[in-house]
């Protein structure tokens, strides 16, 4: 089963403190709630797990990760991620990522699109479970998102010139992923939080209460 995503999340951070941890996979991953990247086989090769905690059972899916463009100039990031677990569940996700302006100074707008192909147990649930699970995950990412953005200290300069000056490399002819800001300005990503189980309960339990809400919400 095939699901399509699109979404736009507003945040409150500049472009330069964005783009420091949508830059760096590790950073994105750790925004992720359940998902950590376990290993880097190369420069555009990853393994990672996203651990998923249903009740008191908790299942753990392992896959790879393959950073397929990284673009300091268009403030983008393309990837395609695989995975399984070992009761049988599948999941194939290509997502591509960048950053706009937002309407105010000092705002950003995260735009993601994402293509995920799931089979085996996660198929069963259908698209009308699977898209508010996916939504309301996004939500979490997002404000994860936002929280470690902020934490990066804010670069005037890396701010005011990132779309001119800040050094690109695309993952082309071989080349490693460039540095995301210029070096003289460069600002660590802020350190990763522990990695926390993905509690699906919590998730279906957001789903049913907007399900609930916009019921009880409609005009007659």
């Amino acid at each position: 089963m095939e699901v399509k995503l699109d979404k736009r999340y507003p945040l409150g951070a500049t472009l330069g403190q964005a783009w420091t941890v949508l830059g760096d996979l590790r950073a994105v991953a750790a925004c992720m709630p359940g998902a950590q990247i376990t290993e880097q086989l190369d420069e555009t090769h990853f393994k990672g797990t996203v651990k998923s905690k249903i009740g008191p059972a908790v299942m753990n899916f392992g896959g790879d990760v393959q950073l397929q463009g990284v673009d300091a100039q268009a403030m983008s990031l393309s990837l395609r991620a695989q995975g399984a677990d070992k009761a049988g569940s599948s999941a194939t996700m290509q997502l591509t990522a960048h950053l706009e302006k937002g309407d105010l100074p000092g705002t950003t707008v995260l735009v993601g699109r994402a293509t995920v192909v799931v089979s085996g147990k996660l198929a069963q649930f259908g698209s009308r479970l699977l898209v508010p699970v996916s939504d309301a995950l996004l939500q979490q990412f997002a404000g994860n998102f936002q929280a470690a953005a902020l934490a990066v200290p804010l670069t005037a300069p890396a701010d005011s010139t990132l779309g001119e000056t800040t050094e690109m490399r695309m993952i082309q002819g071989g080349e490693a992923p460039g540095a995301l800001v210029p070096r003289s300005t460069q600002a660590a990503p802020p350190p990763a939080a522990p990695v926390k189980e993905l509690n699906a309960l919590a998730l279906v339990w957001t789903v049913l209460k907007n399900w609930l809400s916009g019921l009880f919400g409609r005009k007659p």
